[in-house]
């Protein structure tokens, strides 16, 4: 059953522009593990400052596994490739994190219309 992990970031005013770089920096980390079908990373517009990061997985077990993997826990590092004499290199872009998880139920693509 296709899962789908969102990771709501709770992300300061001034620092949507970092957050946004370091994605970019480590886009396609994810893309090889086994399961993986989407990412996206959503940019607030109204009614909200956090940012959600959007996976979908094949399943549920394919989720798991890639967070106990060695290419999660490099992307997830606390540090920033910067020179470390940057202040802000430490810095995390985003104050707080939480994940919310779903088994899909059902869906509609336009893609696979007929």
């Amino acid at each position: 059953m296709p899962f789908v992990a969102i990771n709501v970031l709770t992300v300061p005013p001034d620092a949507g522009r970092t957050l946004e770089e370091r994605f970019a920096q480590r886009a396609g980390n994810v893309d090889s593990s086994p399961g993986f079908e989407h990412f996206e990373l959503l940019r607030p517009v109204a009614g909200t400052s956090d940012y959600l990061v959007y996976t979908r997985w094949r399943s549920r077990d394919d989720y798991e596994a890639w967070t106990r993997s060695q290419a999660f826990t490099r992307g997830h590092a606390a540090t920033d490739p910067r020179p470390s004499g940057d202040s802000s290199a430490q810095r995390p872009a985003a104050s707080g994190s939480t994940i919310w998880t779903f088994e899909v139920a059902q869906e509609a693509d336009a893609t696979l219309a007929p």
